[in-house]
């Protein structure tokens, strides 16, 4: 007899999802292990809400990244997406790595330098970069100032000039592609606001080229986050590819290519594109140019890294519904509320993962029926004063998160081996209204 096909629509299961996470674990004692530490211990300890992260986890991706592109033979430059995560902790590895840093604004760029990234491997990417942060990035002589627009290679090309500087510049392409995804993080299509027109960058990489205080670099390109195919790269790649044939073809020197970041990852155990067919589809693009491959990873390095840990303040019985209230809530983590996003939530108790599991709403106490985390998820019995950690939180959750209905922002930890250490305490409440004043 056949074995029956797991419906690809359904949930995975709690044992599925720790399985398919290595960093994670149940030991029948101690409960959810992070790395071999116990969350329900940090949890005691520190309390909740509250983010934690894998380092192993980090710094084990970005090998199996890097490692990818070098078994492709491809010449790669990391600069790792600070608006993932911007924790000081966090940079701190990468730039131990080796990797460079691609930031999206003035703060960004203060903090990554602040971390002691060179400037030499700062990426700067945006649509709005204001003239002051403009100004910052000429007077630290940053690697790359990728252009969006032919309003924004006049300004700069003023500022250089006056600055007496030279900016390393490479124009951002729109290749009109649809990565699929969510709408809201889609940024590689003709109606988004990133980029320079494909049918204009040719034109503008010249005029680019004949402006003092410019240098032209290369090419770059974004067309989204949470990408879950390759087809959407290979088509942006191959248009790429395409226009540095046409420029070089016109006398004009190319050097680099950056081709974003957005690699997706399965949040739901679905499928997702791997370092490796990542790489293959570059290679594939770019292999007879001769050009320095940038790329720009930020979830695929440390989304997987990262839980929130919370704890249940009641579970409250409707008719027909049951709603799991925890502590935590929209204003920590907003992917729910704001993509629909799906995040796996398991108990941290070894006892309770083990109990027959029903339909569940996960909410939290935030003021907003929009503070949802989870509807129809099947969950154990979880009684007050429980814990459950939210999976795959390390990316875009703690750098979104908002003090909405005066809740402080929680605290972070940090694991590394067998050792955790608290790397951001959680905010006091006085601070809410600490920098407010009474008018005069």
């Amino acid at each position: 007899m056949l074995a029956a096909i797991p419906d690809p629509a359904a949930d995975p299961s709690l044992r599925d999802l720790i399985a398919a996470r290595p960093n994670l674990k149940y030991d029948a004692m101690a409960g959810l292990l992070l790395d071999g530490v116990p969350l329900a211990g940090i949890a005691d300890a520190v309390g909740t809400p509250t983010w934690v992260y894998s380092a192993a986890a980090m710094r084990g991706r970005y090998r199996h990244l890097t490692g990818a592109m070098t078994d492709a033979g491809i010449d790669l430059h990391v600069h790792y997406a600070v608006k993932a995560n911007d924790g000081r902790a966090v940079l701190d590895l990468f730039n131990r790595q080796g990797a460079g840093a691609d930031v999206v604004s003035g703060g960004e760029l203060r903090k990554v330098l602040n971390a002691g990234f060179p400037a030499s491997r700062i990426v700067y990417s945006g649509v709005g970069k204001a003239e002051a942060e403009l100004r910052l990035a000429l007077e630290h002589d940053i690697g790359q100032i990728n252009i969006e627009s032919a309003e924004e290679l006049a300004m700069i090309a003023g500022l250089a000039t006056t600055l007496g500087r030279q900016a390393r510049i490479a124009l951002r392409v729109n290749p009109d592609i649809d990565a699929g995804g969510n709408d809201k993080i889609t940024t590689g299509r003709a109606t988004d606001k990133f980029g320079i027109a494909y049918s204009d960058a040719a034109m503008l990489y010249a005029h680019a080229a004949t402006l003092p205080g410019i240098t032209p670099v290369g090419l770059a390109t974004h067309i989204g986050s949470q990408v879950l195919t390759l087809a959407p790269y290979r088509a942006a790649f191959r248009r790429l590819a395409d226009l540095v044939v046409t420029l070089r073809g016109r006398g004009l020197p190319v050097e680099t290519v950056d081709c974003g970041g957005g690699l997706g990852i399965p949040y739901r155990n679905e499928p997702a594109p791997s370092p490796t067919g990542l790489a293959g589809t570059i290679k594939a693009a770019f292999h007879n140019l001769d050009v320095r491959v940038v790329i720009e990873p930020g979830r695929w390095l440390v989304g997987p890294a990262g839980v929130l840990l919370a704890s249940v303040v009641l579970v409250k019985q409707a008719p027909g519904m049951r709603f799991i209230v925890l502590d935590a809530a929209m204003n920590d983590l907003v992917r729910p509320a704001m993509y629909d996003a799906w995040h796996g939530i398991v108990p941290i108790s070894a006892i309770d993962a083990a109990q027959p599991t029903q339909p569940a709403t996960v909410v939290g106490p935030v003021c907003e029926s929009g503070d949802t985390f989870a509807r129809s998820r099947q969950l154990p019995p979880l009684a007050r004063n429980a814990r459950v950690a939210i999976l795959d939180a390390g990316a875009y959750g703690v750098v979104m998160s908002s003090t909405y209905n005066a809740r402080p922002l929680a605290a972070e930890v940090w694991v590394e081996g067998d050792r955790w250490s608290v790397i951001r305490d959680r905010q006091p409440v006085e601070a809410l209204w600490a920098r407010e004043h009474l008018p005069a």
